[in-house]
């Protein structure tokens, strides 16, 4: 009891501050795997010096439907209820394993509880992952010679149009898998209401421009997979999996604006309509080899070719008189091919473990543009290479990674070229304190390229007198990241405090500046000269009864950032990051409950809020069968922010509020079936080709 009750207590002041086929298991047989000493040892918990490794007990098995409620536990990890998909509480990437092979969210659905060995929580990626995520959850499964699993998923608005659904099914018979996914997600909103407000001095006159609009917007996302692998065990795994993305967006909207020029008022009207249209079809073929009992040899291959047809076109005119004040009528059709190459090695030494590879990554994008500033067409190749290595290993009570890694950028576009190689150091160092804590420190040094959106040559009318367009002469950024990490676990804390620093240069900065061409401002990118951010993030989870009929997840973060402008400027935005989930299961009906405090964060010339969060969903499991409900966003819209900085010649505003969805009631069921268990390859490399790319 005083346990439980020091623990209320520092809660409650952290929130008070805040305010804001493999025939076994053959990971733990070998001596050295990632870095395979024990730091801290818990009945559930061991942790390492850059994973956590996390087992389950028999009544968390009997209570999941499958895998995915059983990474829901983890003390980092929650459901999104808007996208049905799993995310970490600390924001940023997350990449998903089975049993090295990158998954979807289906594919950790199609897995039984009783088939989970463990889970890796590599809060510290390693190297070949590094580039690609901020975290990497790798779940390790027993597999068997036959069986087959299917099911489906649907979760629905009964008053909007918010869709969420899947279906699965896998089939394996002796070293042979066949797996088949479809996904949807469909948003359908005709009443998403956004004020926007332009306020600045041009040609010694003073301008404003006070907009209202209402629009209807939506998008429909699909996926379809099919993927064949076969594996013979202690010999090779051969993977061939082709992947179709299809997505269709749309916005048409109209509204009404005050301008003002000096002391001359006059109403304006508007309109806004547009879409992107694009099916991606991607190849991804994976080959892996055992050379020797510590050798082994992977490859991968990713490619991809489509088109992407992104249009809009948006009008501004006098409403008493009809005259025009500017028409925008963007049409880009975008012909992409993507490849991603990689080959990696692994060798176990009686000490540690060495890791080497190399990646190879290729975007060539083909433009027809037709925008404000007539028709061209031009084309921009992006170019990326990574060399890595890295050796993990224990001395006494000391575990460490190290790892160097040679970086080359090399983008063309229409106007320059920019080649640039970097040296990637990164080292990991470990130590065991007294009882279940730990000690972590981590060091790293890696750039960054810019998106292709940022590259663009592309030009779009914003409001009267500004336009928005990318800067192809950019190049990229260069972060040394630093993270002090204590961990602590018990039966009732899961607690990570984690004081982090990181300092980059020539950042990818957004802003205001005079444009020539046009007349006016334009919202461009330069390379500011260096931006850095520094906090304390706390994170973890929290079990007043030791077990899950109460759980508190937690993420608090007060941190600071700042942004030297190319010009020498300096800005500055502190902020405390937040997040609570409570959860709550009792035999077969689970609660959980989200809520955050929207905060500002600095991004460019901008100052944007994180999306609001008060969701409440319940689940009730019946045998096969999972019924759900959920009201999400609970007495208010969802809603976006936006201000410009003090340091802007622009003063701009922006509040977007998503009508539909404010209290939006939600019912769904999914079935999932099972019989016997299906076959697993250990894959060692994951790689996907760029996005489509758009402005």
């Amino acid at each position: 009891m005083k346990k439980t009750v020091c623990a209320a207590l520092f809660l409650c002041g952290v929130f008070v501050f805040s305010q804001e086929n493999i025939k076994s298991d053959t990971i733990d047989q070998t001596k050295t795997a990632e870095i395979q000493e024990v730091i801290i040892k818990s009945q559930r918990k061991k942790q390492f010096a850059d994973k956590a490794v996390y087992t389950f007990d028999k009544a968390a098995l009997e209570k999941a439907r499958y895998a995915k409620d059983l990474l829901r536990t983890l003390p980092e990890l929650q459901l999104d209820p808007v996208s049905n998909t799993l995310k970490s509480t600390k924001g940023g990437t997350s990449l998903f394993l089975i049993n090295g092979i990158e998954a979807t969210d289906m594919q950790i659905r199609s897995i039984a509880p009783s088939e989970v060995v463990k889970v890796e929580y590599y809060d510290i990626p390693p190297a070949r992952w590094a580039t690609r995520a901020d975290t990497v959850i790798n779940v390790i499964t027993r597999s068997t010679e036959t069986g087959y699993v299917f099911g489906t998923d649907v979760m629905t608005a009964l008053n909007t149009g918010f869709v969420n659904g899947s279906a699965y099914a896998n089939f394996t018979k002796g070293k042979n898998n066949f797996g088949l996914e479809y996904s949807m997600n469909l948003r359908d909103y005709d009443n998403r209401r956004v004020r926007s407000i332009y306020d600045y001095q041009l040609d010694n006159s003073h301008y404003l421009s006070d907009e209202n609009k209402k629009d209807h917007f939506g998008y429909t996302s699909q996926n379809i997979a099919l993927r064949y692998t076969r594996m013979v065990p202690d010999n090779y795994s051969f993977q061939a999996k082709l992947n179709m993305d299809i997505l269709q967006t749309f916005v048409n909207g109209k509204g009404e604006s005050t301008f003002t020029k000096d002391d001359v008022t006059e109403g304006h009207t508007m309109m806004k309509r547009g879409g992107t249209d694009y099916v991606t079809p991607t190849l991804d073929l994976y080959f892996s080899k055992k050379l020797s009992k510590k050798d082994e040899l992977s490859l991968n291959v990713v490619g991809s070719h489509f088109t992407t047809d992104t249009s809009e076109f948006t009008k501004e005119w006098i409403t008493s008189s009809g005259n025009s004040v500017f028409d925008n009528d963007m049409n880009l059709t975008a012909k992409q091919t993507g490849f991603v190459g990689e080959i990696a090695h692994t060798h176990d030494f009686e000490g540690g473990k060495l890791s080497s590879g190399y990646r190879i990554s290729n975007t060539s994008i083909s433009n027809d543009l037709q925008n404000l500033a007539g028709f061209s067409q031009y084309k921009v190749n992006y170019l990326e290479q990574y060399f890595y290595t890295e050796f993990s290993g224990k001395i006494e009570k000391f575990t460490y990674r190290v790892g160097a890694g040679l970086t080359n950028i090399h983008n063309k576009s229409a106007e320059t070229t920019f080649d640039e190689w970097s040296i990637t150091p990164k080292v990991i160092l470990g130590y065991q304190l007294k009882g279940n804590q730990s000690l972590r420190f981590t060091s790293s040094y890696k750039p960054k390229s810019p998106w292709s959106a940022a590259l663009s040559s592309n030009v779009v009318q914003m409001a009267p007198n500004i336009v928005q367009k990318g800067n192809p002469f950019l190049k990229s950024q260069l972060t040394w990241g630093n993270n002090l990490i204590y961990s602590l676990n018990n039966k009732y804390f899961d607690f990570n405090a984690n004081l982090f620093y990181s300092d980059t240069r020539r950042t990818i900065n957004q802003f205001y500046v005079m444009d020539d061409t046009f007349g006016g401002y334009a919202l461009t990118y330069e390379n500011a000269k260096s931006s850095k951010q520094y906090g304390l993030q706390l994170t973890g989870s929290y079990k007043p009864f030791g077990n899950n009929l109460l759980v508190i997840k937690a993420m608090v973060a007060p941190s600071s950032e700042t942004v030297r402008t190319s010009k020498g400027a300096l800005i500055k935005n502190n902020y405390i990051a937040n997040n609570l989930e409570l959860s709550s299961e009792y035999k077969s009906f689970s609660l959980q409950y989200q809520v955050n405090i929207p905060v500002y964060l600095l991004s460019g010339a901008f100052l944007n809020t994180n999306e609001n969060a008060n969701h409440v969903f319940v689940n009730y499991k019946h045998k096969d069968w999972t019924f759900s409900t959920g009201l999400y966003w609970i007495g208010m819209p969802s809603e976006y922010k936006t201000k410009s900085l003090p340091e802007s010649v622009v003063n701009y505003s922006r509040n977007s509020q998503i009508m539909n969805n404010k209290s939006m009631f939600v019912l769904g069921f999914s079935y999932d079936f099972s019989k016997g268990k299906k076959t697993d390859m250990q894959k060692k490399l994951n790689n996907s080709t760029a996005p489509a790319a758009t402005f």
